[in-house]
């Protein structure tokens, strides 16, 4: 008897077996595993080549460097000061990043938690702002830089930054204070929390995920905008890393050692900070999505 119930279940588990992994599912898995590739492959491939000499780059730049040299990079932090590019990039992308989620986060809890008049019409402003493109604020905006005496210095690309990157900071943030419970709320009144001190001690806490994802989101625009870092601040005291990789492409533009060497410098650093925080992205992104 035990047996002719072993065997009336053994079509059934090898069903259930099946389903872990249908074809759609395989095919899903196979399309993101080319998809890694050709952006792992392409990132390997600067990295490997930031470890050869220039004319080794251009016999055969698929070669693996097996004796890796660091010349290349001597000559970038020497030659092209890209240490004090990278410093100007932290000072500005930083700031940046540190007013966006201060007043950004002020004007979340505002538009989440209170109700008043013209607060729709508010939204729909923020979210019409997303529709204006970068490039058709750059005269007015350089005519106040230049007024202010700006230009050429850190305020100079950290006040636009954060005035572009302040309405994507709202909205995300917004969505994600609205699923905070109210009783949450009505509990710090009653314990006797103020309007800032409810902020401060609530509502960033738990807010810390959107605030995270918001965070480096602002950071990687800042820290990838060329366009407004050769308008706003284009002298060497204070030039950002991106700019320097465009001088280096125009001035030593058959160097692609030290080409390579610059990019992986810019980048890598990125990525690491963004594998240790990916998880408090994905939750800050998704959170607010849906309401219940």
């Amino acid at each position: 008897m035990q047996q002719t119930q072993q065997i009336r279940n053994a079509p059934l588990e090898r069903s259930r077996t099946g389903k872990k992994f249908p074809i759609g599912t395989a095919f899903v898995y196979l399309c993101l595993i080319l998809w890694a590739l050709t952006t792992i492959y392409p990132m390997f491939w600067i990295i490997n080549n930031s470890f050869k000499l220039s004319n080794d780059v251009m016999n055969d730049s698929f070669r693996i460097a097996l004796s890796p040299v660091l010349t290349n990079y001597e000559t970038a932090f020497e030659r092209i000061n890209i240490g004090r590019a990278y410093g100007n990039s932290l000072i500005m992308s930083g700031s940046t990043v540190l007013l966006v989620l201060l007043f950004g986060g002020l004007a979340a809890y505002v538009l989440s938690r209170f109700k008043f008049r013209g607060r729709n019409a508010l939204n729909s402003l923020l979210i019409a702002t997303l529709l204006i493109p970068a490039f058709a604020t750059v005269v007015p905006v350089y005519e106040l830089l230049i007024q202010w005496d700006l230009v050429n210095k850190y305020w100079g690309l950290i006040l636009p930054h954060t005035a572009g990157n302040l309405t994507f900071a709202i909205l995300v943030m917004t969505a994600y204070m609205a699923t905070i419970p109210k009783e949450l709320e009505e509990a710090a009144f009653i314990d006797g929390c103020n309007r800032f001190t409810m902020f401060t001690r609530i509502f960033m806490p738990i807010s810390r995920p959107v605030f995270a994802s918001a965070s480096i989101f602002v950071f990687l625009w800042s820290y990838n905008d060329l366009f407004s870092a050769l308008i706003f601040v284009n002298k060497e005291n204070v030039r950002p890393i991106v700019a320097l990789l465009n001088e280096i492409s125009s001035q030593y533009g058959t160097d692609f050692g030290l080409m390579a060497s610059a990019v992986s410098l810019t980048v890598v650093p990125v990525m690491i900070v963004y594998l240790f925080i990916q998880k408090y992205i994905e939750k800050g992104m998704t959170e607010g999505a849906v309401k219940g």
